[in-house]
């Protein structure tokens, strides 16, 4: 367990457990290996991320902007760029548990801000189109010093594929291509 814990059990009580956010994942937590370990470590053995469906984000790139101790080097966020996307699913999270979603994705330490993304969804006879949570480098942390974090690059991989993402947004983004 660490020092947020605490907090973040005092922000999920208080939570509106009758108000789900949508969330739009991206990146690492998609990693379900990784992500359940991440629970243990932090005392989260209970909370389980839904199913989600694949989705993508609407006029947005990958952008490796975060200098990470623990990475290595740069990980990713997300930047506008018109006619751009990024694959990911769509998860319904119930309001009680939106704050352990805040801690896994950086935003109790400040390192990233929540903002809101079009996604459109796949697998229907219609294309739907919503808006959901991702989140995002906070711009005053953001930097482009230094490498890219290989271990990063495989984890996000990793989580692609278990994701069941399109092999050819895959394979970009095991050649780590992002702006």
């Amino acid at each position: 367990m660490d020092s947020h814990y605490d907090q973040v059990m005092k922000a999920r009580e208080q939570a509106d457990a009758n108000a789900p956010r949508r969330y739009f994942a991206y990146s690492t937590i998609l990693d379900r290996a990784a992500f359940d370990e991440w629970k243990h470590q932090h005392s989260y053995g209970f909370f389980e991320l839904p199913e989600g469906r694949l989705a993508e984000a609407l006029d947005v790139d990958l952008v490796y902007d975060f200098p990470s101790r623990w990475w290595g080097g740069r990980v990713a966020g997300l930047t506008d760029v018109p006619g751009a996307r990024v694959y990911g699913r769509l998860f319904e999270i119930p309001g009680k548990d939106w704050p352990i979603v805040q801690h896994k994705e950086g935003f109790v330490t400040s390192m990233c801000v929540e903002r809101t993304v079009r996604v459109r969804v796949d697998g229907q006879e219609v294309e739907v189109e919503v808006e959901a949570i991702a989140f995002v480098t906070n711009p005053r942390r953001a930097s482009s010093d230094g490498p890219v974090s290989p271990r990063f690059v495989e984890a996000l991989v990793r989580g692609a594929k278990s994701a069941g993402l399109p092999a050819d947004y895959v394979e970009k983004l095991a050649r780590g291509e992002a702006r």
